[in-house]
């Protein structure tokens, strides 16, 4: 049987100049951990994203408004029993200018099915072509992974430290979606709309405070703590129900061969109560509402969760 390569196109209403020069702006659509030159013919370039996955990468083809080919020369995965696949493969941007339009056709020649990579590769790519490096045409503005070193410093500088006399609410799921996408229904307005509760108000910002409405007279309100794109984000609640205020909500991400796994956290109860009992089996519920918004597109968020 044939190697099937990963391949996606979008189509947009842009010139092939603009597409052009947005894939030459690889730390504006896919990291900004990206190291050295990435937009001439024999630049060379590091992509590293946490110990997880890095690679080197040198530009083989490079006609303007028309194509662009990279050389995967080294790689290594941290989740894979091959670390070196990717290596000696090509990514691949075709640039077919129509009528007003312009069509983008990628691929990923040498990452196939049958590659231990592949399905978190295949969601990866996905999001980054589809969404990111398409906003990035568009607007000039994508949604590329951003710096770590910034984003360590403000979650180590906001993080709370756990008290041990407390009791923790856990729980660990495997979402088959790649870690980008768990980590945007975790900060967004319309993520969180889409898996907790409707009546959100949001943003992805240090020292926010998130609204959650669940009927017309009770709130929760959360205060942003840490973020640590697509690995960590820790809230700390300061309006709810009385046991809740003053606990926080952590949640991690971590790379998996099928996605992304989910490990959660609320800590600081000061009982096993029955309100402790109530929200660890509606976490549980809410979670599997998560896991159906990132995978299927449509979660059950209140008042649905409880169907």
């Amino acid at each position: 049987m044939k190697k099937e390569d990963f391949k996606i196109s979008i189509t947009v209403e842009a010139g092939a100049q603009r597409v052009f020069e947005a894939i030459n702006n690889v730390r504006g659509w896919w990291s900004q951990n990206i190291e050295g030159p990435t937009a001439a013919l024999h630049d060379e370039f590091i992509y590293h994203y946490q110990d997880v996955h890095r690679c080197r990468i040198r530009i083989e083809t490079m006609e303007t408004d028309r194509k662009v080919v990279w050389r995967v020369l080294e790689n290594y995965f941290k989740f894979t029993q091959d670390e070196r696949e990717w290596t000696n493969s090509s990514i691949i941007f075709d640039i077919v200018e129509d009528a007003g339009t312009t069509t983008l056709h990628f691929t990923h020649r040498g990452l196939n099915s049958q590659m231990e990579c592949y399905q978190v590769c295949h969601d990866a790519w996905t999001y980054y072509i589809a969404d990111s490096l398409r906003q990035l045409i568009l607007t000039g503005l994508g949604q590329p992974t951003p710096k770590e070193e910034i984003a360590l410093g403000a979650m180590e500088e906001n993080r709370i430290p756990h008290d041990l006399g407390t009791k923790s609410i856990y729980h660990r799921l495997l979402i088959e979606t790649p870690v980008e996408t768990v980590y945007k229904a975790l900060t967004t307005a319309e993520g969180l709309a889409g898996w907790w509760t409707p009546d959100t108000k949001a943003k992805p910002e240090i020292g926010a405070i998130l609204r959650f409405g669940f009927g017309p007279s009770y709130f929760k309100n959360m205060e942003v703590i840490s973020l640590k794109p697509y690995s960590r984000v820790e809230w700390r609640c300061v309006k709810a129900f009385e046991e809740w205020i003053g606990t926080t909500l952590t949640f991690e991400l971590e790379p998996q061969q099928k996605g992304c796994m989910l490990l959660f956290h609320h800590d600081g109860w000061a009982n096993y109560s029955a309100e402790f009992a109530s929200c660890s089996f509606d976490w549980a519920l809410f979670f599997r509402s998560l896991k159906f918004f990132c995978e299927k597109g449509k979660g059950f968020p209140y008042p649905e969760f409880k169907v």
